[in-house]
């Protein structure tokens, strides 16, 4: 295998790494995180907020403290090099429990709600960091679900995920 092929493997999994943390951001409330998937002057089409991914990343630390749960998965990842960059296509698919923002600024009772859709993303590699440098964010999917609750006597027996740095990700990265 020759040495550029090689870079283009390593580069695709950086490209997935990045994204991988951008889900932790999200799911652990981990501002550094999510801060770290995006170049300073990345712009984020993501329906509740549409312009700078900071706007993005700011509106998402006031919405934080309301989520009970937050969980997003990746599957399908494309990554297309072209000059310049990467066009990325990744299919997520998130569930979230607490209230929703309306269009008016109030808040509606605790909904858990699955969504579904593509990351599309352009990235850009920058002193050999590949970040996203453009977002729009693709609903395919978006259905509210009435709250659900855990079974009656399981939740002492469940280690539940925590906002940073209280959960066990953040534990073993500490103690490693």
């Amino acid at each position: 295998m020759d040495d550029a092929r090689i870079v283009e493997l390593i580069d695709r999994e950086r490209i997935r790494d990045c994204l991988y943390r951008y889900c932790r951001g999200v799911d652990r409330s981990d501002v550094e995180s999510l801060r770290s998937a995006y170049w300073p002057d990345a712009t984020d089409q993501h329906g509740v907020h549409n312009g700078s991914a900071e706007g993005f990343i700011e509106w998402a630390v006031n919405y934080f403290p309301y989520l009970e749960r937050s969980i997003h998965q990746l599957g399908n990842i494309l990554i297309e090099f072209r000059d310049g960059g990467a066009a990325v296509e990744t299919y997520w698919h998130a569930y979230q429990r607490g209230p929703r923002f309306n269009a008016d600024g109030t808040m509606t009772p605790v909904q858990s709600v699955v969504l579904a859709g593509r990351y599309v993303d352009w990235f850009e590699q920058r002193d050999g960091e590949w970040r996203i440098a453009r977002r729009v964010v693709v609903f395919d999917r978006s259905e509210v679900l009435p709250p659900q609750t855990p079974p009656a006597g399981s939740g002492a027996r469940l280690t539940i995920g925590r906002p940073f740095p209280d959960d066990a990700i953040y534990t073993l990265l500490a103690q490693s």
